[in-house]
């Protein structure tokens, strides 16, 4: 079992040819360990989002290598990668990317049966009570608040146990308090799971709680930080809330 659940290696992503050609990654190089978070910061249109669907297998590089759990996913035909992503990747959205005509109970029997039946009725019901949406099974998505519909998003997330969870913008349309409580769900999913973990984010305030944080320029990647000893949740509430919203208002 490799350590690093997730390696890109020299990395472009090239969109378009000729005077229309843009660079949305430029050699871009990433690992990252079981049980380790990492944020990864930078303007809009900076290649953030680009990153991420290239480093869950949504799509491919132009140049470079991406590994999976150990496995090289560049050259892969979509039915393969597809496999790969079903059995090691979760996905949380700002959206969160709920069916809206499924109950969360119906959302997560679609899931079971897509892949699978990875996960067993104890450990559902577990994943379920430890994210504090047991009570809402029988809920549609229209029905729940904007942090309810995130914890939803996160338990698709995890539904498999992934290697690897992928989030993008995560709090985004949330209010401090549900931002913070997503963020201390995402960091318990990392270490409980021993899931190597990405959050793109605006929301600096997030940072305090990751392992590493990157920022993106122009489709370069650079090391912001290293803490190795990142603030711990439980005692951050105080202090995240004081910090207020971020670049985006939240």
């Amino acid at each position: 079992m490799t350590e690093h659940v997730l390696q890109l290696e020299e990395v472009t992503k090239t969109f378009g040819s000729g005077r229309t050609e843009v660079r949305a990654l430029k050699e871009t190089s990433l690992e990252v360990k079981r049980g380790e978070v990492i944020a990864i910061i930078g303007p809009s249109g900076s290649g953030k989002s680009t990153l991420l669907t290239i480093a869950g297998g949504l799509q491919g590089p132009t140049e470079g290598e991406v590994r999976i759990a150990g496995e090289r996913i560049t050259e892969l035909a979509e039915k393969d990668r597809s496999k790969v992503r079903l059995e090691h990747v979760g996905f949380i959205l700002q959206s969160s990317n709920l069916v809206p005509f499924l109950t969360v109970s119906d959302q997560l029997k679609l899931l079971d049966k897509v892949k699978k039946g990875n996960m067993s009725k104890e450990e559902r019901d577990g994943l379920l009570e430890e994210l504090g949406i047991t009570k809402l099974t029988k809920k549609y998505p229209n029905d729940l608040s904007g942090g309810e519909r995130q914890r939803v998003a996160i338990a698709k997330a995890l539904y498999s146990n992934p290697s690897l969870l992928l989030a993008d913008e995560p709090t985004a349309s949330l209010d401090s308090d549900r931002a913070f409580e997503v963020m201390k769900l995402l960091k318990s999913a990392a270490v409980k799971k021993n899931a190597a973990t990405i959050v793109v984010t605006h929301d600096t305030r997030l940072t305090d709680y990751v392992d590493k944080v990157y920022k993106m320029v122009d489709g370069v990647l650079h090391l912001e930080s290293e803490d190795g000893g990142a603030k711990p949740l439980e005692e951050g509430r105080t202090d995240f809330l004081e910090k207020g919203g971020n670049e985006d208002g939240i």
